[in-house]
Formats: structure tokens, C-alpha cells, sequence
């Protein structure tokens, strides 16, 4: 009887895929990589309990999703809450990570290798935009917590709205456990959130004001109606 049960995993991790490919909600074009999307949607749902609508993207064109970075956790949350695929901007040292290369390859994460030429992953980065894709970046440019001092928005993603002619969706994240952490966030189950703000469109001769603005959307304290 044994050998009844090791022929029937095979068509057990069959199903068990085709099931979580039917709760993606993200067209990634690729097969295998539905369930995965499926797999952290109800996990970020469930064990994570995220609160979030589904992030208002444009159903088509080119678009930039910013956030605050708080920790390892933030890129699945933001996975969780997209209608689209997105392409993450990240450190080229957390991208050659050992066992997660591959699967940061598989989804089109940009390595930016900060100490040599940043400027190619803007490249591509604009490449993908004007390619009608969707680019998540925390333009913090590192993990930054709401205790630290204050640490300038990098202008990235307004130069690449500019170029792109296509708008910023800001958003803010919080609820997590562990912040500041890289993997203990992602196993220390939390009460998640997602609050998302006006969709942002930067004009041309606009870059500081619509950096400002986007900093006042990931603060902690938002300024009262009517303010600045």
C-alpha cells in the first residue's frame, strides 16, 4: 500500500498547486509562479491578518508604487495587495542573497549596486515603465524606522515618473513585528496594515514639491486637511 501513497504525492502537490494558482490575483505570465502568488496572498491575509484594499493601480501602463520600509516583511505585503506583478528595486547584496537569488530573479527584481552604478538599474528600471510594468520601490533606501531620525527620501521614483510620465501610488505600512528585523518579521505573525494614499502625478519643474508630498504620505503622523 505503501507505494499507492508515494504515487499520489505527485498529484497531491499537482492539485495542491492548482488550487493556490486560483487564489492569484496577479497575472505573472509564468505558470509555476501563480501558486506562489496565490501561497502569499493567503498568508499575508491569514497568518499576518493584512489589512489592505486591493491597491488602486492603473489596470494598464506603467506605474510607481512607493512605501515606507519597516522590515523584511514589507515587499510581501505589497505583493499581497496588488492586482498587478511588481518589480522591486533592490540592494544588489540583498538580491545575491544564497537561496533567494533565484526566486528574486524570478519575479524581476532590479538589483541596484548602490557603490557603482546605480545608474543602471534606474535604466532599467525606466525601461520597464515605459513597457507598461509596475515598479515598487522604498525610496528610503533602506529599512528606516519611525524612532530614527529623519532620513530624506532618495528622488528615484519622481525622476522616473517624470521620464515615465506615469503616477506614484504611495502607501504606508505598519502593524508588523520585529521592525527593523529582515526575517523575523515574516514568522512573527502581526496585525499588518496597509493605508493607501492619493494616487501622486509629478510634473515636469516639480520634483522637490512632489517629493515633499510624497514624504507627508509615508510619515507616521499625516498633516491635518488643509495643511501643507
Amino acid at each position: 500500500m505503501a507505494w499507492l501513497w508515494l504515487a499520489a504525492i505527485p498529484l497531491l502537490i499537482l492539485l495542491l498547486a492548482w488550487w493556490l494558482a486560483g487564489r492569484a490575483e496577479a497575472d505573472w505570465g509564468h505558470a509555476w509562479l501563480q501558486p506562489l502568488d496565490g501561497l502569499n496572498r493567503l498568508f499575508c491575509r491569514h497568518y499576518h491578518r493584512l489589512s489592505s484594499q486591493p491597491l488602486p493601480l492603473p489596470e494598464q501602463g506603467g506605474a510607481i508604487v512607493v512605501a515606507n520600509h519597516l522590515s523584511g516583511l514589507d515587499p510581501m505585503l505589497l505583493l499581497a495587495a496588488s492586482p498587478r506583478p511588481l518589480r522591486f528595486l533592490i540592494a544588489t547584496e540583498q538580491y545575491q542573497r544564497r537561496g533567494l537569488n533565484w526566486l528574486f530573479r524570478a519575479v524581476g527584481c532590479i538589483p541596484v549596486d548602490r557603490h557603482a552604478r546605480p545608474e543602471k538599474a534606474f535604466r532599467e528600471a525606466l525601461k520597464a515603465l515605459q513597457q507598461g510594468e509596475v515598479i515598487a520601490i522604498f525610496p528610503h533606501g533602506t529599512i528606516h524606522l519611525d524612532s530614527e531620525p529623519h532620513r530624506p527620501l532618495k528622488p528615484g521614483a519622481v525622476r522616473l515618473a517624470e521620464l515615465a510620465h506615469c503616477p506614484i501610488l504611495p502607501v504606508r505600512l505598519d502593524g508588523m513585528q520585529a521592525e527593523g528585523e529582515i526575517f523575523k518579521p515574516v514568522f512573527r505573525r502581526a496585525h499588518a496594515r496597509i493605508q493607501v494614499r492619493p494616487l501622486r502625478h509629478c510634473a515636469e519643474g516639480q520634483a522637490r514639491a512632489c517629493l515633499k508630498q510624497l514624504e507627508q504620505d509615508l510619515a507616521a503622523t499625516q498633516p491635518q486637511e488643509g495643511g501643507a
